[in-house]
């Protein structure tokens, strides 16, 4: 039971789209990052996946709407559902999920962080 300041966690963060995790609570992970441009297109098959805005704002893209979430607002992307971030600007997110959850989801790119640090 401690006080964790996301501020001091995220100031450890020096790469874009590669998150760390902050806590965990019942196989579920917290985990915080930064992010610019854009991400690979994916899906979880079997993990729901929360995004909060901290800094900034990001577009959500799925292929059939774009949800744009800015700072204090949160969408939660169901399993099964392809989506994308995409950050303009330097955002910086919380995410959490299933520690199980690999970021880019069903494929395999240069984003891809099998294993991810605790901040």
């Amino acid at each position: 039971m401690i006080k964790i300041n996301l501020s001091q966690k995220l100031d450890l963060i020096s790469d874009f789209w590669a998150p760390g995790i902050v806590a965990e609570l019942n196989g579920q992970q917290v985990k915080l990052g930064k992010i610019k441009g854009e991400f690979d297109w994916h899906f979880h098959e079997h993990e729901d996946e929360l995004f909060m805005v901290i800094k900034g704002s990001f577009d959500l893209e799925f292929r059939d709407r774009v949800v744009t979430l800015t700072e204090g607002e949160l969408c939660v992307v169901p399993k099964g559902v392809e989506h994308r971030p995409v950050a303009k600007e330097e955002a910086h997110i919380l995410l959490f999920e299933p520690a199980s959850t690999l970021n880019t989801g069903n494929v395999t790119t240069d984003k891809t962080r099998p294993e991810l640090k605790y901040l």
